[in-house]
């Protein structure tokens, strides 16, 4: 079973088993390492990241007030791009891929991917489509459906993974949450890297650097990022978090102490 983490635990010889078959089988893999709000300013000093060149983005999750569909390992959500247009993306984990449809796997639009952090991995199923940032706008502010968000194959792939009598059109908005997303290419590093801010209502926040690879070349790329933070002083071994479950957690709690 994959697993994530939130402590400073490192993997069994058994989890690295079941990565190295993870990965084998999926499209790709992406590494993420997440930093904590202590060693944050001094991360972005030692990447010489700058705050102008990042692109907005606004974050939604949808899920009834006690995340119904996150407990089945369900995630659904919209996300407005600056510049761009939105997406949104119905996404199921953990998977094992060989369990999935081949239709499935067939389409451009499905992606299986693991997600390794230091602490921990999930193999995950997303299905992707193209969104229109103003109806997303819209549905945040109920003057428009969820549904109407999601293509018909999100909403059968959503409502064949979730829990019985939990509908998209009664879903509530989680969010939004305001991201920071700047892309950029360190000169001693063969690699392209992503960091994201995501700035949570209650003044906490998520720094994630990540970068995206084969899966034939994940554990050498894993390695040289690894070397690379440590050269440039960037702390790899702090607590680690997932940004989704961060913005769920919040949002539900608050949704929940507004209803009473």
């Amino acid at each position: 079973m994959a697993t994530t983490s939130t402590t400073t635990a490192r993997l069994s010889d058994g989890q690295v088993e079941d990565l190295v078959a993870l990965i084998k089988d999926a499209d790709s893999v992406e590494l993420k390492l997440t930093i904590p709000e202590e060693n944050q300013r001094s991360a972005i000093l030692a990447l010489n990241l700058d705050p102008l060149d990042a692109q907005i983005r606004q974050v939604f999750f949808f899920d009834t007030p006690t995340l119904d569909l996150d407990a089945a390992g369900v995630v659904a959500r919209a996300r407005r791009v600056q510049g761009k247009g939105g997406d949104t993306v119905v996404k199921l984990r953990p998977v094992r891929p060989d369990d999935l449809p081949s239709e499935l796997r067939a389409s451009p639009d499905f992606v299986v991917e693991v997600d390794a952090m230091p602490t921990g991995y999930v193999c995950s199923a997303s299905l992707k489509a193209a969104a229109d940032a103003g109806a997303i706008r819209e549905a945040a502010f109920g003057r428009v459906s969820v549904r109407k968000l999601f293509s018909k194959r999100q909403r059968a792939f959503l409502e064949a993974h979730a829990p019985d009598g939990v509908a998209i059109d009664r879903l509530a908005v989680l969010g939004p949450i305001f991201v920071l997303k700047l892309k950029f290419a360190p000169h001693d590093l063969s690699r392209r890297l992503v960091a994201e801010f995501w700035l949570y209502p209650d003044g906490s926040r998520i720094l994630e650097l990540s970068t995206k690879c084969d899966s034939t070349d994940a554990f050498q790329v894993a390695a040289e990022l690894r070397t690379f933070l440590s050269a440039r002083g960037v702390d790899v071994g702090g607590k680690q978090e997932t940004k989704t479950k961060a913005a769920l957690t919040y949002f539900s709690k608050q949704l929940r102490a507004a209803q009473g």
